[in-house]
């Protein structure tokens, strides 16, 4: 009878000590260095645990895990109708991260569903009152915009939004068609205003000439037999000029350097 007294005795001890064993390794937490433990006794918030070790009490305490590390929002397709009645998809991306665990925990449900939510609802409300040629030509004035919106909004949460990025604009394959066109019409009228700057500068250039040309025939004389010259060589000609111009020629070259003397 004793035996059996002592067998019930040591089965209980035995039991006991598991059960003190399982109770002691539940209570043992190990948090990673970027990670944080919120953690609450009977329902009321007691503190911030982490990063290592850490106990809890088993069945009484309750803990929420927080990653503080970037998070990065791929935001794709949203849908934007632009001031100006456009309809386009826009793809984005959105940095986020936690920088206070408690108010992560105790200000809202779901702090990533709800910053990811509200960061759609701010880029198509701030898109949305932008025209499509801003839209396209100004991105990272509206990405700062929309980046400093959510921060704003976020910051009660424990939340902090370090960047905003606007990765691609997707336009229906016809607004796609006008602005191939608008771009092939301003590149022609880029050249159009070249080609004419450049004919206004060398008609300027002309004018001066022909003042000097004016001032002064025996190098206006000169020119031409150059210009000849220039022909003959080029063309593999032999040019031939009337006795009379050169002695035209010959007269004003005297009556110069009589002038000069």
């Amino acid at each position: 009878m004793s035996e059996i007294i002592l067998s019930i005795l040591i089965g209980m001890i035995m039991f006991s000590i598991i059960i003190i064993l399982s109770l002691i390794f539940s209570s043992i937490k190990i948090i990673r260095e970027y990670e944080r433990v919120v953690v609450f006794r009977l329902g009321r918030y007691v503190g911030i645990k982490g990063p290592g070790l850490f106990w809890i009490i088993p069945k009484i305490d309750k803990i929420h895990k927080v990653d503080l590390r970037t998070v990065t929002y791929d935001a794709r397709m949203i849908k934007v109708i632009t001031k100006d009645n456009i309809r386009c998809d826009v793809d984005s991306f959105v940095y986020y991260r936690v920088i206070d665990p408690k108010k992560a925990i105790l200000e809202v449900e779901d702090y990533t569903y709800a910053t990811q939510n509200l960061a759609k609802t701010v880029l198509r409300d701030i898109l949305g009152h932008a025209e499509l040629d801003d839209l396209l030509t100004k991105t990272r004035e509206f990405t700062l915009q929309i980046q400093e919106e959510i921060d704003e909004k976020t910051d009660p949460w424990g939340i902090k939004v370090s960047e905003v990025a606007i990765s691609d604009v997707i336009l229906p394959t016809e607004m796609q068609r006008v602005i191939a066109k608008q771009a092939e019409a301003e590149r022609e009228r880029r050249a159009r205003i070249i080609i004419a700057e450049g004919e206004y500068l060398a008609a300027e250039k002309m004018y001066q000439a022909a003042e000097i040309y004016a001032k002064s025939p025996i190098t206006l004389k000169l020119r031409e037999l150059k210009t000849l010259t220039d022909i003959a060589r080029e063309k593999n000609l032999v040019v031939v000029t009337s006795t009379t111009d050169i002695s035209e020629l010959g007269k004003i070259i005297a009556l110069t350097r009589k002038k000069e003397k």
